[in-house]
């Protein structure tokens, strides 16, 4: 037997073999530097280009681990997902907005498989999602924004590595990605091949911009639901992102785009910008601002911390990343704040986790940087 169990989350009496309860340690120290074998290369997407073929460069060299991802993907929804697939190409690709209609269209040519599975692809991000960002302000006023991306959940384990199958295949397809126009960067990110929206990304000089998924009975399902029916005027969170990033000039403009577009699903939008109190946490519903945290110096509050759970809700006891990311960001405390304090706190556990793809830091000064993360365990499931 292989020890992986594609199928497990469809199959009745199935127990991971996992225990529920959080693996929790000592703040960490010693994280940073991690092994340069774990820094993540840059590959260059040249929006000169036309968008069916902006992205056939970055994506030919790890074209077969994409289209292995996104076979495990349709494994794990077992034969619906082809039905799924099908009926996404007819009703969604066709009504996405452009460039991103384009570009799906063109990374499905390179990748040789139907354009439907790579609307899947690219949906799954919007969903399935779980993440611990950070926005902090050092005593000279420079803002670090650092997050986790954890990704995988439920869709499937693997026994004999001990961890969760998808979070495995995504390591693959990691990628800086630098966004040019002219030969110049416009802004970065940190990247799964194949997904066109943004997740994790920084306008040089000017904001930092991170998605966090929000849980919320009025969820992205409805929003996927409303889009089909013919009620497109929200936002796909990933595109508004990504639109953002193209347009935005300045801090208070995104900020300001994140409160009042309407979205397809519920988010945190975690943003910092280029000054002096520069950080908010903004949560989402699809159309409506629920809560605004924002960073205020003269009251000591020099850093936000969020995970998956409204600020003013407390967590459920099985996912509390908050808190030992709040108790490590205190003992670290202002003065020490930067690139090594933060990896350290989202590299203790249970902030890494079996699902952790990757940790990012980024500023508006340096970009971002990104290293592959892999939780050994003891660790928590997520």
């Amino acid at each position: 037997s292989s020890g992986i169990n594609a199928e497990w989350p469809l199959r009745p009496g199935f127990v991971m073999p996992v225990a529920l309860s959080q693996v929790v340690e000592q703040c960490r120290k010693d994280a940073f530097p991690p092994p340069d074998s774990t820094k993540l290369p840059t590959v260059v997407v040249n929006l000169d280009d036309k968008p069916a073929i902006r992205w056939k460069n970055a994506i030919e060299p790890v074209k077969d681990d994409i289209v292995d991802l996104i076979h495990t993907i349709t494994g794990v929804l077992n034969k619906y997902v082809i039905n799924v697939a099908d009926f996404l190409f007819e009703v969604l690709l066709e009504t996405l907005p452009e460039p991103y209609q384009s570009e799906i269209d063109g990374i499905a040519d390179v990748l040789g498989i139907p354009e439907g599975q790579v609307v899947i692809y690219n949906i799954f991000y919007e969903l399935f999602s779980v993440c611990t960002s950070i926005v902090a302000e050092d005593p000279q006023g420079n803002l670090y924004h650092g997050r986790n991306l954890d990704f995988g959940l439920f869709l499937g384990w693997d026994n004999q590595n001990d961890t969760w199958l998808l979070t495995e295949k995504l390591r693959k397809i990691l990628k800086n990605v630098d966004f040019q126009k002219n030969g110049k960067t416009v802004y970065q990110s940190a990247s799964f091949l194949g997904y066109v929206g943004l997740l994790t990304a920084v306008k040089p000089h000017t904001f930092t911009l991170t998605i966090n998924e929000r849980f919320n009975k009025d969820g992205g399902f409805v929003g996927i639901f409303n889009w089909i029916k013919g009620d497109r005027d929200a936002k796909w969170m990933g595109f508004l992102t990504r639109d953002i990033m193209d347009s935005a000039t300045s801090y208070t403009e995104a900020r300001h785009l994140l409160m009042t577009e309407k979205l397809v699903a519920p988010a945190y939008y975690i943003l910092g910008g280029n000054s002096t109190g520069e950080g908010v946490i903004i949560t989402r519903a699809r159309e409506s601002v629920v809560d605004v945290q924002e960073l205020n110096i003269t009251s000591n509050r020099w850093y936000l911390l969020q995970t998956n759970y409204d600020p003013g809700s407390p967590p459920p006891f099985f996912d509390d990343r908050r808190t030992p990311g709040n108790k490590c960001m205190k003992e670290w405390g202002r003065d020490a704040t930067g690139v090594k304090s933060i990896f350290n706190v989202l590299t203790t556990k249970p902030n890494l986790n079996k699902l952790t793809v990757y940790t990012s830091i980024m500023s508006v000064r340096d970009g971002v940087t990104t290293w592959m993360q892999d939780c050994k365990t003891p660790c928590t499931p997520w």
